[in-house]
């Protein structure tokens, strides 16, 4: 009998401490779905794994999806907020840039997302996920596409992420054949720089 109730009251206590832990999704495109490699690779996945080696109470959600612009990821946040979320990581935009969308556009799409994460939940901490593109479109392109992070984080007074692909962008041996997509090993670092913002704010 006392075995019994020691395994019940366990039982009790792993549930309540699944429901206390806080949840962090990761709201972005191919980059956080781990395109090309298994999803256990993929930076959330590996995020997740260094909050529980530090037993820290969070889960992370894999939110991406490959082909997503920041259109769609307008389209898609109510569906995806309809749980409770503490953490956003938005990593969105990248498409658009690839695709040459009016950045006006871009911007606009980023910026509705991240109203709508606040009326959610007002105290819901946002950080956001810069990305870069190639020079293919002209300077100008390039350059206006670089400021909309840096511009939508200092105009709502976000943490920001520069680049998420800092140290694996342009570096064959971390991509796949693509160019674009990091290896699994390019994955363990984007981790890294993810970490680098979100770890002050979860400490």
């Amino acid at each position: 009998m006392r075995y019994f109730l020691l395994f019940w009251f366990l039982m009790i206590v792993t549930s309540v401490t699944a429901q206390n832990k806080k949840t962090i999704l990761i709201f972005g495109d191919s980059i956080t779905a781990g395109y090309g490699i298994d999803p256990q690779q993929a930076f959330p996945a590996l995020i997740q794994e260094r909050i529980d080696s530090l037993g820290m109470a969070y889960n992370v959600i894999n939110g991406g999806l490959s082909g997503e612009t920041s259109a769609g990821g307008l389209r898609r946040i109510d569906w995806v907020l309809q749980r409770p979320v503490d953490i956003m990581i938005l990593e969105l935009g990248g498409n658009d840039g690839l695709r040459g969308i009016d950045l006006t556009s871009t911007k606009q799409n980023l910026q509705q997302i991240i109203d709508k994460a606040l009326k959610k939940n007002p105290d819901m901490e946002i950080i956001l996920a810069g990305m870069q593109v190639p020079p293919n479109l002209g300077t100008d392109y390039t350059k206006e596409f670089a400021n909309i992070y840096p511009d939508l984080a200092k105009e709502n007074n976000l943490p920001l992420i520069p680049f998420i692909l800092e140290k694996v962008g342009g570096r064959p041996e971390l991509n796949l054949p693509d160019g674009i997509h990091p290896t699994a090993e390019g994955h363990k670092l984007v981790a890294e720089t993810v970490w680098e913002t979100l770890y002050p704010i979860i400490r």
